[in-house]
């Protein structure tokens, strides 16, 4: 009865604490990574807590954790711990060797620490005769702690293993802080958070880790915020903060952390707002002329590009450009103009003369409530000459080379209400006969969406719809079912603003939105996985069935794609036989049973499916099954399937 009330206590509080999810194994850039590193930089603290205490209280600032950067043995330990420290493959003793040709051995400890804590999460796992349900099941459902969602481990269970709540979730982790944060703007601009972690009792070192979000506006939006950001990390329970800019809306967290771990952050504070006004934006840099083209009749079109920094305290709403003529036969006064949106970074002159000289001024504008906030104006001279010697030698800001040899990248254009792209690549491996193709943007001049998508393709190229405007884009290359190790290949584009497409278009195109028209989402998904394995003289046959969740409104199906492949173990590796060891093929709709036979004795076998529909394909979904190691069949999840019914299933297959 007691465990049951820890459990449903420790449930509360991770529902109620929904800002702190222990992690999987991520980047070490992103601000949840962060935690890791705190926990590796107060295992140095407690490693050196001694000679901490023995140190002058007035050591240097950022209190313990700056005296351990000065120490230097605590500095090497500390090293690892750092986002600059890049944890490559291979030993830690090649990487800290490289940084410490001598006496590296805190280091050594330390990078292997932080390797711990990014595979295994907080918290221990339940006896194996206490799963129950799901997780009582005979499979190998995981591998490692980062295949688990939310809190839950990856944990045996007497015959695999699956994933399960843990138990001590937060033994020895110090608790939250208590108090609300409070916030001082000084004179100077600089900004002091304070929190108190006054009642806070614990028996190793506490580190806090403090992140921000923001959003424009007159108004504060959690919804239009920021993705939190980690911006101190600190012995002390306050911090000072110099790049407050006015006019955002800022909200601060803050979670205390240790050797053991952390209970997660501090719910969101009130938001903060600088009292100073926010700057107009800077004059735009780097204007020139990035194309020129020569019409037959003596015309001219230029187009002219410009860079904005990224760093403004409120957006730019659009800009401001006029040019004319200045030479000696025309007058001055007769000028032209022209207003292009905040997220351009160029514009088309049309209608110019050959042989003439012209000057711009572009000017960046910006608002703040009803109030114009205008930049000083850039000034440009250029010349229509054919001579290639009158234009600067720069590339367009637009498209940019693929950097990889075996990929190509179209030119963007629009077509069927969407901006699409289309894609080349060279076929490496000749076993290689399908592609899978992922897709997102990196950074957009807009507030657009960050979403993935993907296809997979048997050709060696591909159109990636539903792009949006002036964005960058990355996209991967990954081959599908080879049976080497073939390496993903990589590259990026940028797209154009919609002006741009709508200048170019004979027929209007909506630009009220800075994304393009992005088709409807397949969310239809299989689910329920479930496997039934019959053995005869040695030789196993899989019966693999699903059910399929339709979301509302519903989606025709068309068919499955189901591939199954073997894990390969460590004892296995070496001694492979000559059959194929992965598969993939396209049922029909009416059919969501898959029968394989000539599968191997105690082994691992993955099945993904993937739900096909007139709009594309839904996300996939995997399970991992063992077969049985012995004559005796073995249900896995118990599937609703009468022996009846699969003995004529497998007789027609």
């Amino acid at each position: 009865m007691r465990d049951a009330l820890t459990g449903l206590c420790i449930g509360i509080i991770l529902l109620l604490n929904s800002g702190f999810v222990v992690m999987r194994r991520q980047d070490s850039s992103s601000a949840l990574g962060s935690i890791f590193r705190t926990r590796c930089a107060a295992r140095c603290l407690s490693l050196h807590s001694t000679r901490i205490a023995l140190s002058p209280r007035h050591f240097q600032s950022n209190g313990s954790l700056g005296w351990c950067q000065s120490h230097k043995q605590c500095a090497k330990c500390l090293e690892p711990c750092k986002d600059s420290w890049e944890l490559k493959d291979g030993p830690c003793r090649d990487l800290c060797e490289h940084a410490f040709p001598k006496r590296h051995g805190e280091c050594v400890t330390s990078c292997e620490f932080l390797r711990s804590v990014m595979v295994v999460k907080q918290g221990d796992c339940p006896a194996p005769e206490r799963a129950s349900g799901f997780a009582a099941a005979c499979v190998e459902g995981c591998e490692e702690d980062g295949e688990c969602s939310a809190q839950k481990k990856c944990c045996p269970n007497g015959c695999g293993h699956t994933c399960q709540s843990p138990k001590n979730l937060y033994r020895g982790a110090p608790l939250k802080p208590r108090k609300e944060l409070v916030f001082e703007e000084l004179e100077s601009g600089v900004l002091e958070v304070r929190w108190s972690s006054k009642f806070n009792v614990s028996a190793e070192p506490v580190l806090n880790v403090l992140q921000r979000r923001w959003n424009y506006g007159i108004h504060p939006s959690e919804d239009g915020a920021t993705e939190w950001q980690v911006v101190a990390r600190t012995s002390e329970e306050r911090v000072w903060l110099t790049d407050i800019r006015p006019g955002r809306w800022y909200q601060f967290r803050v979670a205390a952390v240790n050797v053991h771990g952390t209970r997660g952050y501090t719910t969101p504070s009130r938001h903060f707002r600088s009292f100073k006004d926010p700057a107009p934006p800077p004059a735009p840099s780097e204007l020139h002329v990035s194309d020129m083209t020569f019409g037959a009749d003596r015309s001219v079109s230029v187009r002219l590009s410009w860079s904005m920094s990224a760093d403004l305290d409120i957006p730019v709403n659009h800009y401001k450009l006029s040019w004319s003529c200045s030479d000696h036969t025309m007058p001055t006064k007769l000028k032209r103009r022209q207003t292009t949106n905040g997220d351009s970074t160029y514009a088309e002159l049309d209608d110019l003369r050959e042989n003439r000289s012209y000057t711009v001024e572009l000017q960046a504008v910006s608002y703040w409530g009803q109030v114009p906030l205008k930049s000083s104006k850039a000034i440009f001279q250029f010349t229509t000459s054919q001579r290639q010697s009158d234009l600067e030698p720069t590339d367009s800001p637009v498209f940019i080379k693929p950097q990889s040899d075996l990929l190509d990248v179209g030119t963007p254009f629009y077509q069927d209400g969407q901006l699409q792209v289309r894609v080349y690549w060279k076929k490496k491996d000749p076993t290689v006969n399908r592609y899978r193709v992922q897709w997102s943007p990196e950074f957009c001049n807009h507030n657009g969406s960050r979403t993935q998508e993907k296809l997979i393709t048997q050709e060696n190229f591909a159109s990636l719809p539903g792009l949006q405007f002036s964005c960058k884009y990355k996209v991967i290359i990954q081959p599908v079912g080879s049976k080497g190790r073939t390496q993903a290949e990589s590259t990026t584009f940028y797209t154009p603003s919609c002006a741009t497409i709508q200048s170019k278009s004979p027929k209007p195109i909506p630009c009220s939105t800075a994304s393009a028209v992005i088709p409807p989402k397949v969310l239809v998904k299989a689910e329920n996985l479930t496997a039934a394995f019959s053995v005869y003289m040695g030789n196993v046959t899989g019966l693999f069935s699903w059910v399929v969740a339709m979301p509302q409104p519903p989606q025709q199906v068309t068919g499955y794609q189901v591939t199954w492949a073997e894990v390969i173990t460590e004892s296995r590796r070496n001694n492979l036989p000559n059959s194929l060891i992965s598969q993939s093929q396209i049922l029909p709709p009416e059919r969501n049973i898959l029968v394989v036979s000539g599968l191997q004795l105690a082994s691992l076998y993955r099945l993904e499916v993937q739900v096909i529909t007139a709009g594309g394909q839904g996300p996939a979904t995997s399970r991992t099954f063992q077969t049985p190691a012995h004559s005796k069949p073995v249900l896995h999840y118990k599937p609703r399937i009468k022996k009846h019914h699969l003995r004529s299933v497998i007789e027609r297959h």
